[in-house]
């Protein structure tokens, strides 16, 4: 059902922001010049030590700058921006993004298309290589039944390149915190970002929240914007390694049902120990200690762990749950991938 209105959506952007001006200038810089009217911009900034700050409020004075006195991570910086912004939608938005001038409208069509529709992504291609579709979440992300997240252009490390086969609007899992349209009324259903991931997966959990509640996550490809992927948080990092792991776990405790839990969990933290022993032959040895802090943490916390398991369940409809493993892909893209040889969406 299309949502009517007289008047053109107000827009709140929110760029969660730590260190490096050279990063985020040609961001606002890009959105200094975009063609929708009715937007705001705030830059959350997590207690950068560099002259970020100051240099925000010299070259775009009409953009807001909220300081927070400590570094709240990705999770943490958003909800305070969206705390503070009063809009009919709100855009999370990477600060290593540049994007085309109308990518904003075609976002907002596309959300004002449905009511149900509880966020949008728009395509998202490398900044480095414009040609091929970004890591951090290609026309939008999927999700397998073991909760292995890949996306439309992107299985694990294999970038496809934007052949125009991925240009129809369709329904997604989750939709990347790279470029994410949230609707206000969704987030005031399900809640914002959950503060403990801190980086990395909270936008998926917040989308399977958001279908676990009935609404719709969607991607559109005529909205296309370019990321710096990896600029921010280098994929070499053992932090980033650990909280990719950390947080995947404690994504599928806190969201399966406790029926589904029971199977899935266990395949689960076995390909934990499989991803362990590759990483052991091939010596990377950041991953193999990310991989061991990520069960002990997670097993270490059964009881915060318990709790938002049962939060979600309280917001979790009728029969969701079966409608969201529908939205799933039935196999294992682990399997697909490394066994079949299977490295792009279209072959699956």
């Amino acid at each position: 059902m299309a949502v009517e209105s007289s008047a053109e959506a107000k827009v709140s952007i929110i760029i969660p922001h730590w260190n490096g001006w050279s990063i985020l200038e040609p961001c606002l810089r890009s959105l200094a010049g975009s063609l929708y009217q009715n937007l705001d911009v705030i830059v959350v900034d997590n207690a950068s030590t560099d002259a970020s700050v100051a240099l925000i409020k010299k070259h775009f004075p009409q953009f807001t700058v909220i300081e927070n006195a400590e570094n709240l991570g990705f999770a943490g910086g958003c909800n305070v921006g969206l705390r503070e912004a009063k809009a009919d939608y709100y855009l999370v938005l990477n600060n290593d993004t540049t994007h085309e001038p109308g990518w904003i409208r075609s976002m907002v069509d596309r959300m004002n298309s449905d009511e149900r529709i509880a966020a949008v992504q728009p395509k998202i291609m490398s900044a480095q290589n414009p040609d091929v579709f970004d890591y951090a979440g290609g026309v939008g992300g999927l999700m397998d039944i073991l909760a292995f997240p890949f996306a439309l252009g992107r299985i694990f490390t294999t970038m496809e390149k934007d052949d125009g086969f991925y240009d129809e609007p369709q329904d997604i899992f989750w939709a990347s915190g790279t470029a994410l349209l949230l609707r206000g009324a969704a987030l005031d259903a399900v809640g914002h970002f959950d503060e403990d991931f801190f980086a990395h997966m909270e936008e998926i959990d917040l989308c399977w929240r958001f279908h676990n509640a009935g609404w719709r996550v969607v991607n559109e490809p005529k909205s296309k914007i370019y990321h710096h992927s990896g600029w921010t948080l280098p994929p070499d990092r053992y932090q980033k390694k650990y909280l990719n792991h950390r947080n995947n776990l404690m994504m599928i405790i806190k969201n399966y049902p406790t029926g589904y839990l029971a199977a899935v969990l266990p395949a689960r933290i076995a390909l934990e120990g499989v991803a362990f022993v590759f990483s052991a032959l091939i010596r990377d040895w950041k991953r193999m200690g990310a991989i061991v802090m990520a069960l002990a943490w997670n097993f270490s916390h059964p009881i915060m762990l318990l709790k938002k398991h049962l939060e979600v369940k309280q917001t979790r409809q009728p029969y969701a749950a079966s409608s969201t493993l529908k939205r799933m892909f039935s196999g294992s893209i682990f399997f697909e991938y490394f066994i079949r040889g299977k490295k792009r969406v279209r072959d699956l």
